[in-house]
């Protein structure tokens, strides 16, 4: 059973977005608002170091530009499902203490997720659209695409009248909400992209001028889906969170070639949203949370003769988004808790 201490960070309203950034010689993690807000720059300990900017926000992801001194990419105006046709992906680069520039790298109405890629010695934006329009509140006759470019080392030359172009690769994806980087062992990076219509594995060229490829591993809506190794059995599992904002918790595992549902949780836990997977004390965990309801912070396990089991971590919170990194030896676990505007910070031993 993992020990929880958790200690709050700050408050931020409709804080939502996490991500690391290497940053003078050392790294920190940056917090965004959902709804118009500040970003926070956050050292590993928990302290606010910096305000990045006061707003607009609408920041659903945000990711550093790989070899840069603190210079990241961040969704902005993305302020809900009904609320993104001026959503864009912004350049954010540090001058200075709480003095960072921002440039736009592309209009791209709907974004909502997004990631920087690294493979055959290339940086490759992968950006996910929502939906492509609407014409009122829950429209979803639209459905919504997945948009590639090659992304140069030099961002200097971009701006609001010189925008980075894209290219659709999959179109036709109804609330297409779930995105989660895959590294193999090798270190080779991949996308997996959950929808209404599916689950979709999303593979980078492996050398310049080769094209994207594009996996479905099961068709079973999926409001977002990670695949890890959960059960130790040396295959992954594909976890899901569904439908879209859904609440139910699935675990599909590898038999004849594809992926099968074996595992359904027991219980339905409104409005789940996030979610982490990887190695937290040395076992392979799966963090979910959920906004509605009793809003738990969960941890998945397998445990021999037991099967998968949840670990309560926290309650009554609401995360949006969680982050893992190990500080001084320590497994921290980060969650924008959302519903109660709390950035929050858990040790767990």
């Amino acid at each position: 059973m993992l020990q929880v201490k958790k200690d709050v960070v700050g408050q931020l309203s409709k804080c939502y977005s996490l991500t690391m950034l290497h940053y003078q010689g050392k790294d920190h993690f940056l917090c965004a608002a959902e709804k118009v807000d500040k970003c926070y720059l956050i050292s590993l300990d928990g302290k606010i170091e910096e305000t990045v900017w006061d707003g607009p926000g609408g920041v659903m992801t945000m990711e550093q530009v790989p070899g840069t001194d603190g210079q990241f990419l961040a969704t902005r105006k993305f302020y809900s499902p009904n609320d993104s046709k001026d959503a864009s992906i912004v350049i954010v680069t540090p001058r200075g203490k709480d003095d960072w520039e921002v440039r736009k790298l592309c209009d791209l109405p709907f974004v909502h997720r997004f990631d920087i890629l690294q493979a055959g010695g290339k940086n490759y934006l992968i950006a996910c659209a929502l939906k492509s329009g609407h014409e009122y509140k829950e429209d979803w006759r639209f459905p919504g695409k997945i948009f590639v470019a090659e992304l140069p080392e030099d961002l200097s030359g971009y701006n609001e009248d010189h925008q980075l172009p894209l290219t659709p690769i999959k179109e036709g994806l109804l609330k297409n909400h779930g995105y989660y980087r895959h590294v193999e062992a090798d270190g080779s990076m991949s996308s997996i992209v959950s929808t209404d219509n599916g689950v979709f594995h999303v593979y980078p060229p492996k050398t310049a001028g080769d094209q994207w490829r594009v996996e479905q591993l099961i068709e079973d809506a999926a409001s977002d889906g990670l695949l890890l190794d959960l059960n130790g059995d040396g295959k992954e599992e594909l976890c899901t969170i569904a439908p879209f904002h859904g609440d139910t918790i699935n675990i599909y595992e590898q038999k004849d070639g594809k992926f099968q549902l074996a595992y359904t949780y027991p219980e339905k836990l409104e409005f789940l949203h996030a979610i982490f997977g990887g190695t937290i004390k040395g076992k392979p965990t799966w963090i979910l949370g959920h906004r509605k309801g009793e809003r738990l912070l969960l941890a998945f396990t397998y445990e021999e003769g037991k099967g998968y089991v949840a670990q309560e971590l926290d309650r009554g919170r609401g995360a949006a988004n969680v982050l893992h990194y190990v500080y001084e030896g320590k497994d921290i676990l980060i969650a924008t808790n959302r519903e109660t505007d709390e950035i929050a910070r858990y040790e767990l031993t």
